[in-house]
């Protein structure tokens, strides 16, 4: 046993005082370790000492998303207060983010689906993009006060420009029958990605668009390393993603059908359409056109918070 416990410490992960640890190492492998050492002994006596030991097989688990901001717990609170603010006065409060990109085509989807029993869906043996298919880009748009949610599922890059066209078609579509008065829209996004705090083209569009809607655009970016703390992942994505669960995209009006009828008993409703434009990557701002957006910066941490206000008509 000792011997045993040599060989395995030094590829053990996690807390060393844990009854629960895992080993790195096959039952085959310590087998030969062992016999090496003159230890004979069968690699199934050897998964027996291991448990007895408090070793099990253990996966990974999603829960570690970089380093902590000094400002992390601050900005969330601001967030909730601007958030609280805009609600109570009948002003739209919306997260936004881009979900998984999804391989369209019979290929397997994860997790399980209701069919008769010795009757699975037949799937692909290999997950090669169908050229003729490609890709979806879904990108949503959460209305956090009202429960509902839209969906564009793009077939082209998954641009800055796409995704700002996605909360134009949202606005156009539910927000401005269902604010018809408001003095503002707030956005909530994650610090990276298409609508990162740093891009400079996510400004310049979401000027053109307040230009066009003709409200000031509040964005708040959640802090480094929180992107699963967005809203639309919890209050849509996850719905989304266990309504279609063990069932394959097989075209996007399939995709569109399923993301349109998710929903939760507390009601959510969820509108999907597909953009099938051309959004061209790697579009570049120069200092001429971002000087000209109308961007005011928060006293606290105004690379987060900023406000973009239309160009007077």
């Amino acid at each position: 046993m000792a011997a045993l416990e040599k060989l395995v410490e030094p590829t053990t992960r996690g807390d060393p005082e844990s009854p629960l640890r895992w080993t790195c190492k096959s039952l085959r492998k310590l087998s030969e370790e062992l016999s090496l050492k003159g230890h004979l002994v069968s690699y199934p006596k050897v998964g027996d000492l291991l448990r007895n030991l408090g070793y099990s097989l253990q996966v990974n688990r999603k829960v570690l998303e970089g380093s902590d901001h000094p400002d992390r717990n601050a900005q969330f609170e601001f967030i909730n207060n601007q958030a609280a603010e805009c609600i109570a006065s009948g002003n739209p409060v919306i997260s936004v983010d881009t979900k998984k990109k999804e391989l369209v085509g019979a290929f397997k989807n994860n997790g399980a689906n209701l069919r008769p029993e010795g009757e699975p869906e037949l799937v692909k043996v290999d997950d090669f993009i169908e050229k003729e298919l490609g890709l979806a880009n879904p990108y949503g748009v959460s209305d956090v006060s009202s429960n509902t949610g839209w969906v564009s599922v793009g077939t082209d890059h998954d641009t800055v420009t796409f995704a700002v066209e996605t909360i134009r078609r949202w606005w156009k579509t539910m927000g401005k029958q269902r604010y018809a008065n408001a003095s503002k829209l707030m956005i909530t996004a994650d610090g990276g990605g298409s609508n990162g705090s740093r891009v400079r083209l996510w400004k310049l569009e979401l000027q053109i668009l307040a230009d066009e809607i003709t409200v000031p655009i509040h964005i708040s970016h959640l802090p480094p390393g929180t992107s699963k703390w967005n809203k639309i992942e919890h209050r849509l994505f996850s719905y989304i993603s266990m309504n279609w669960r063990g069932q394959p995209l097989i075209s996007h009006e399939v995709i569109i059908n399923l993301i349109a009828g998710t929903t939760t008993r507390v009601v959510l409703k969820v509108h999907a359409e597909l953009d099938d434009s051309m959004y061209p990557s790697g579009i570049k701002v120069s200092d001429e056109e971002f000087e000209k957006i109308r961007i005011t910066r928060n006293e606290f941490h105004g690379d987060w918070n900023y406000r973009i206000d239309p160009n007077p008509v």
